[in-house]
């Protein structure tokens, strides 16, 4: 492992509160169910990414570590307790994320209504950012979550298209892209946000190449960040990305005409989410 890969032990306190909440809500975090190697970071800071409608994807995408088989029910109590755990955390900024769900005739795009609802009705003036599945295709879906009004719409591509076979298996780049083109087509006053993972075996020029689709269907905010492989069974690591490398790319973002990107191997989507959204309307209210 590349020493910048290196990082520091949680330091006790807020982290095991953090902890201790979440078990107590029977909540799930994408910072533990995706091994995610922020979370001793960003549980420390007293902040988590709540993940909904179970543990659980309908999906076996080869570079996650969530547990792919046939999920339970949706809970109908999940929105008043990610509710409760944002006001109990101080969140300013809600990230709400979701197994993909396959299964339901919408895809969960009533559920996420159901939790950013109670998110807003529990801490009014926290921003609410979602990050979508792709819904099966279901663009009245994607209407729907936006007909919420949430503060920052995300749905990663996660890779290149040539690798979405092998990486993405059961999902569609096209698709993806036409899920955020029609984030910014019905809510073009919702920043859209996608990223991707560095690192599975794609090309700079592959990568330059999904900015731009990117950036022509309409995405502000964008992520990029180093692929870790969660276990031996998953995807391997076919590169670690030089953080210059990074840098180079956030540059070539900027000058693509990204409002904000963040660009450096420990990125993820949520990773410093109300940073990056902080950084979008600076610039948008600058230009004004």
């Amino acid at each position: 492992m590349p020493a910048w890969l290196r990082r520091p032990l949680a330091r006790p306190g807020a982290y095991s509160e953090v902890g201790r909440l979440v078990s107590e809500l029977d909540l799930h975090t994408v910072c533990e169910s995706a091994k995610c190697p922020n979370r001793g970071e960003c549980y420390s800071a007293g902040t988590a990414t709540f993940m909904i409608m179970g543990g659980v994807c309908t999906r076996g995408c080869r570079f996650c570590a969530v547990e792919s088989r046939h999920p339970e029910p949706l809970d109908p109590d999940e929105p008043r307790r990610v509710a409760e755990a944002a006001r109990r955390l101080g969140l300013r900024h809600v990230v709400i994320t979701t197994v993909t769900r396959d299964d339901l005739d919408d895809g969960g795009a009533a559920h996420f209504v159901a939790v950013i609802e109670a998110v807003r009705s529990e801490v009014p003036d926290a921003a609410v950012e979602v990050l979508t599945s792709d819904f099966g295709g279901r663009l009245e879906s994607v209407d729907l979550v936006l007909e919420a009004a949430p503060d920052v719409f995300n749905h990663n591509v996660e890779t290149v298209p040539r690798l979405y076979p092998e990486v993405r298996p059961e999902a569609d780049y096209a698709r993806s892209l036409a899920v955020l083109a029609r984030s910014r087509q019905v809510a073009p006053r919702v920043p859209t946000k996608s990223g991707l993972m560095l690192g599975l075996g794609e090309r700079v020029d592959e990568v330059r190449e999904v900015m731009r689709d990117l950036r022509e269907a309409g995405v502000e905010l964008l992520t990029l960040g180093q692929y870790l492989r969660p276990s031996p069974e998953h995807l391997p690591v076919r590169r670690f990305v030089e953080p210059s490398e990074f840098a180079d790319l956030a540059r070539e973002g900027y000058r693509m005409g990204f409002s904000a990107v963040a660009s450096a191997p420990f990125v993820r989507s949520s990773y410093h989410a109300g940073e990056l959204a902080a950084e979008r309307h600076s610039q948008t209210a600058s230009v004004d």
